[in-house]
């Protein structure tokens, strides 16, 4: 009896090993079904510009812009605004807020890569860094200043968008003239892995399947907000407007898999971001909590921490004129 037991117990670790080697496998690799051009889900004011990036054909990013009504065009030097959306966003996430921007400078807000309309390129599209890399997202961000003749700005991130921001105020400070940072992603922590499980074809479709998930079922929206219901259709069809694009959630995945080694690092780093920065939390924020965002601006050397109530991790969205009130008094201070 205590033989067939032991069989029976190899069998069951055996299949329970099979189970974890090859269970990842069932999951399909077969790309979504969709659009071929992100051009043909653009709506009237989506603009799309070019940008090179090593080892690629160049990239397509998508953005959304407004500059001061002509009626009071502010002077070329005028302040100006790069808009950093978080992660699962897109640049729709500061539509609310864009006129209140613009009617001090010009205020842009792009997609991120894979995010929103913006390329969505998988790993035969490039023979050189990965694009989905932190380093790369630095490396687009000036791109995009770049090809849209921005030589300096105000950055304004939210949540990853903030790291984000921060990590490129650090790499060329000359052209980040203050930041705004909205329960940035600093102190929040993920797991990681290392390098060589993140890599191995199992994680990779264990990645895509979550990027399946999170791009499709608009949770982390819910989550993001402290009252979900206030949530529109358009809304919800504007921050789930990736899945119109063919592919996309290969490329969801790649960048998934990437950051599954990626940890967040900028924390150690923050008292050399010498420049203006307002800290914006709400005060019900269940992704960032708000004691993380007060221990940033502590620990940046000229930091404004501002919290506004009755919103979750989006204020700019949930409560815009609250928002845009807060900026509006930091950046008169501030002269910009």
């Amino acid at each position: 009896m205590l033989r067939i037991l032991l069989r029976v117990l190899a069998g069951l670790v055996v299949l329970v090993v099979l189970a974890v080697v090859a269970g990842p496998f069932l999951i399909s690799a077969k790309p979504s079904d969709g659009l071929a051009s992100n051009a043909e889900a653009a709506s009237a004011e989506s603009r799309f510009v070019g940008i090179p990036f090593a080892g690629t054909a160049g990239l397509a990013v998508h953005y959304l812009e407004q500059s001061p009504p002509v009626s009071s065009r502010a002077p070329s030097d005028a302040t100006a605004f790069l808009l950093l959306h978080g992660f699962t966003f897109n640049a729709w996430t500061w539509r609310p807020v864009l006129d209140a921007f613009a009617a001090r400078g010009r205020a842009v807000a792009y997609d991120q890569l894979p995010y929103g309309l913006s390329a969505k390129p998988m790993r035969a599209d490039w023979d050189g860094p990965n694009p989905y890399s932190k380093d790369a997202a630095i490396t687009q961000l000036f791109a995009v200043m770049d090809a849209l003749g921005l030589e300096r700005a105000v950055l304004v991130g939210n949540s990853s968008g903030g790291t984000l921001a921060l990590e490129a105020a650090l790499a060329h400070p000359e052209r980040v003239s203050a930041l705004i940072l909205v329960a940035p992603w600093v102190y929040a922590t993920r797991p990681t892995l290392p390098e060589w499980l993140a890599s191995l074809p199992q994680m990779r479709r264990l990645s895509l399947l979550i990027a399946r998930k999170l791009g499709e079922d608009g949770a982390l929206m819910d989550l993001s907000y402290a009252d979900a219901t206030m949530i529109s259709d358009e809304r919800r069809a504007q921050f789930g407007i990736h899945t119109r694009i063919a592919g996309w959630d290969l490329a969801w995945g790649e960048l998934l898999a990437l950051s599954l080694s990626a940890p967040v690092t900028v924390s150690s780093h923050l008292e050399e971001v010498t420049i203006p920065v307002l800290l914006v939390s709400g005060d019900t924020d269940r992704l960032v909590p708000i004691e993380d965002s007060r221990r940033v601006a502590d620990a940046l050397p000229d930091a404004t921490f501002a919290v506004i109530e009755g919103c979750g991790h989006v204020p700019q969205e949930e409560c815009p004129e609250a928002f845009e009130a807060v900026v509006g008094e930091w950046l008169d201070a501030c002269g910009l």
